[in-house]
C-alpha cells in the first residue's frame, strides 16, 4: 500500500490494431543518434528527432500488421543465414558479430527481431509496391532507340591494349617503320605470345605495366573503328595492328559480356502453392503441403491436385502448369530448387514468401533470347526507376488510410 508507483512504460502512439510504446520510441531514437553521430550528421533538435522517429515506426507497424493478415513469417532458419549473410559481409565471424553488437550496447536477440521486422517489411514492399508498376510496351521500345537504353544494353568487353605512338611529324619512312613492328608484335601474338608481356616491354601507353589492361568498357565507350575491329572477336583474340592518330594500336578482347547471342536455360515447371490464411496457421499449411507431397509420391497425379489444392490463380487451373521459365524470373527459394532437380522429379516441400511450394520439372532447353533478354533488361530498369517514387505514394497512401493516435 506504500509503494511508490514506478511506470516502466506506455503507449506513445495506436496504430490500427496495434501500439507503438515508448520504449520503443527511446531505442530508436538512441540508434539514430549513434548513427548520426558515426556520419557526422548535425543533429536536428529533440522534438523534430522524436516526431521523425515515431512517424517510421507508425509505417512500420502498418507494414507489419499487412504482413501479418497475408501469412508473412521469416523462419528461424531463414533468419540465421541473414545473420550470417550481415556477418560476412562485415568480414567477422557470427560470433564476432555478436560480440560487435554487445560492444554497442544491443542485444544479438534485439538486432535478430529488427531484421526479422525489416525482412517482412521487404517482402509486404515487394508484393504491394511491385504489383502497382506497370511498364509499357512502349516505353521498352522508347527506351531501346534512346542513347541512354543502348548505352545500357550494349555490350560490354575487357580489353588490353599495346600502343606504338608516331611522333608528330613523322616522315614517311618512320611511319612505315613504327606500322612494321605494329605487324611483327601481331604475328607474335597470332604464334602464342603473351599479351600482358609484350605490353610491358614494347607498349608506351600508360597501362604498359599493368599488361595493358583497359578493363570493362561499353561499345559506346569506344572509338567507332576500335568497336568495328573487336566486334567479332572471341575472349583472347587480338585485332591487326589499327591506326589513328596517335600511332598504332592492337587490342585484346580479354572477355566480353551482354553479347548479341543470349543463350539461356529455361525449365518447364508445375508447382503446387498452398498459403497460410486466416483459418489456416503456417504449421497447418507445412503439414498440408507435406501430406500433398505424399501423395504424390504414393502415384496420385500432380495436375489432378494441383487443380484441387493449388492457390495459385495463374497456374491452379492448368493443372499447377507455369510453361517454361528462366531461372531469373522467380523468387530465390524457387530458382535454387527447380534448377538443382532432376527432369521429372518432385520437390519435396519447401517455403518462399509466397507460402509453401511442391514443385516438378517436366523439362529443361537452352533458348536464344537475346531480343527478350534486352526487353526484359529494359523492362528491369524502368521499373527501378519507378519503385522509388511509387514507394513513396504507397506510403504515404497507407498512412492516410490507418488510424493512427499520437499520444506523447
Amino acid at each position: 500500500m506504500q509503494a511508490q508507483v514506478v511506470p516502466l512504460d506506455r503507449v506513445a502512439a495506436i496504430v490500427d490494431n496495434d501500439v507503438v510504446m515508448a520504449s520503443q520510441v527511446t531505442e530508436r531514437m538512441a540508434a539514430v543518434r549513434d548513427q548520426l553521430q558515426q556520419g557526422g550528421v548535425q543533429m536536428p533538435p529533440e522534438d523534430v528527432l522524436r516526431e521523425q522517429v515515431i512517424d517510421r515506426l507508425v509505417l512500420e507497424s502498418i507494414q507489419l500488421q499487412m504482413g501479418e493478415r497475408a501469412g508473412i513469417r521469416i523462419d528461424d532458419a531463414s533468419l540465421n543465414q541473414t545473420m550470417q549473410q550481415l556477418a560476412a559481409r562485415n568480414g567477422v565471424t557470427i560470433e564476432e558479430f555478436r560480440a560487435a553488437l554487445e560492444r554497442d550496447g544491443i542485444s544479438y536477440e534485439q538486432a535478430r527481431e529488427q531484421i526479422r521486422r525489416e525482412m517482412i517489411i521487404n517482402r509486404v514492399r515487394q508484393r504491394r509496391v511491385a504489383e502497382r508498376i506497370q511498364v509499357s510496351e512502349q516505353e521498352i521500345r522508347n527506351f531501346l532507340n534512346s542513347e541512354a537504353g543502348r548505352m545500357q544494353t550494349a555490350p560490354e568487353y575487357r580489353l588490353a591494349m599495346i600502343v606504338l605512338p608516331v611522333p608528330e611529324g613523322a616522315s614517311q619512312d618512320e611511319v612505315q617503320s613504327i606500322g612494321e613492328t605494329a605487324a611483327e608484335i601481331y604475328q607474335e601474338l597470332r604464334e602464342g605470345a603473351d599479351f600482358s608481356s609484350l605490353a610491358v616491354s614494347r607498349s608506351t601507353d600508360d597501362t604498359a605495366l599493368e599488361g595493358g589492361e583497359l578493363g570493362w568498357r561499353k561499345t559506346s565507350e569506344i572509338p567507332g573503328p576500335f568497336a568495328s575491329a573487336i566486334a567479332p572477336l572471341d575472349p583472347g583474340e587480338v585485332t591487326e595492328p589499327l591506326r589513328s592518330p596517335v600511332g598504332f594500336h592492337i587490342l585484346q578482347v580479354q572477355d566480353k559480356r551482354g553479347a548479341s547471342e543470349q543463350l539461356v536455360e529455361e525449365y518447364s515447371v508445375r508447382h503446387i502453392l498452398v498459403k497460410p490464411s486466416e483459418i489456416r496457421s503456417p504449421e497447418e499449411t507445412a503439414k498440408l503441403s507435406q501430406r500433398l507431397y505424399e501423395r504424390i509420391q504414393a502415384g496420385e497425379s500432380f495436375a489432378k491436385l494441383a487443380r484441387g489444392f493449388s492457390e495459385d490463380p495463374g497456374s491452379a487451373l492448368n493443372g499447377g502448369s507455369l510453361d517454361w521459365v528462366m531461372p531469373e524470373t522467380m523468387v530465390t527459394e524457387f530458382r535454387e530448387v527447380m534448377t538443382s532437380i532432376e527432369e521429372g522429379q518432385v520437390s519435396r516441400p519447401f517455403e518462399s514468401q509466397f507460402g509453401w511450394h511442391i514443385l516438378q520439372v517436366e523439362g529443361k532447353r537452352s533458348v536464344d533470347m537475346t531480343d527478350d533478354m534486352r526487353k526484359q533488361q529494359a523492362a528491369n530498369l524502368l521499373q527501378e526507376r519507378k519503385y522509388d517514387s511509387e514507394l513513396q505514394t504507397w506510403l504515404m497512401e497507407i498512412r492516410d488510410e490507418a488510424y493512427v493516435e499520437i499520444l506523447i
